[in-house]
């Protein structure tokens, strides 16, 4: 049997990125897309394909292409995605759609067309990179709460539809991570490192390599191949502790100071 492949989108960069190289290391052979080509070059051979996730013929195209390379898909990363930080009420229609086409629509679409494949082959793994502002609202990110809140249904509609044909449909819900997409936000002011690391009972961010590993083991049907339609939370803790400022703070011990960024 040849080695599987996984498609990631969003993979010049940050969380992708790292989701990329890990699972080429444990074996996958990798193709990617993304709207950029990444600063630095890949650790292994991989299918470079640069286009707009959001259009359907760049989608059908990228499906052609990864099978025309390698004749299978067997894991499809849905990682691409944007941010918006704004209140609500100056949201544009442009932009409230804009992020909705991005984050919701091509994970559909790519999901769509790779989980076809994946259905005649009887097994597939899709995994969407959600986030834990779609299991809570987060001030300002109308836009993107509401997509990744559809993401995650669409994650458990598609789990639904598809666990009993073969192809398991997970979601992972990062907290914030330290991405270059975190570094443009706060690049607005909108929030600093210590309004995560303090809100964080881990008293840190995540790393592209906390999420990856997580992608991995959804990926991973000797892993997880009894997990359909979860969402994986990756906060550190943020969405459990109900806790006041003073009160989280007097529970940190030095190993929180240890892995603070």
């Amino acid at each position: 049997m040849s080695e599987p492949v996984a498609v990631i989108t969003g993979a010049a960069q940050g969380i992708g990125r790292r989701t990329a190289d890990l699972l080429a290391a444990e074996g996958y052979r990798i193709a990617v897309i993304d709207l950029h080509a990444p600063a630095h070059a890949f650790s292994s051979d991989v299918l470079l394909y640069l286009g707009n996730i959001t259009q359907e013929a760049t989608v059908e195209a990228f499906v052609d292409a990864v099978f025309t390379r390698y004749g299978r898909a067997d894991v499809l990363v849905n990682n691409a995605g944007i941010s918006h930080i704004a209140p609500a009420e100056t949201i544009s229609a442009a932009d409230y759609r804009r992020v909705l086409e991005v984050n919701l629509v091509a994970p559909f679409l790519l999901a769509k067309e790779f989980g076809e494949q994946m259905l005649d082959a009887g097994s597939g793994s899709i995994v969407n990179v959600a986030s834990i502002a779609g299991i809570a609202g987060v001030g300002d990110r109308a836009a993107y709460n509401a997509s990744k809140h559809g993401l995650i249904g669409l994650t458990r509609t598609l789990a639904a539809e598809w666990g009993g044909r073969g192809v398991r449909v997970n979601a992972v819900c990062p907290g914030w991570v330290k991405t270059e997409m975190d570094e443009a936000d706060q690049a607005g002011g909108s929030y600093s490192d210590e309004d995560i690391s303090q809100r964080v009972p881990m008293g840190r961010f995540a790393t592209p390599e906390d999420i990856a590993q997580a992608i991995a083991y959804l990926a991973d049907s000797r892993r997880s191949g009894f997990v359909n339609g979860h969402t994986l939370v990756v906060d550190g803790g943020w969405t459990a502790d109900a806790s006041w400022e003073r009160l989280r703070l007097s529970k940190r011990g030095n190993a929180a100071e240890g892995g603070s960024r």
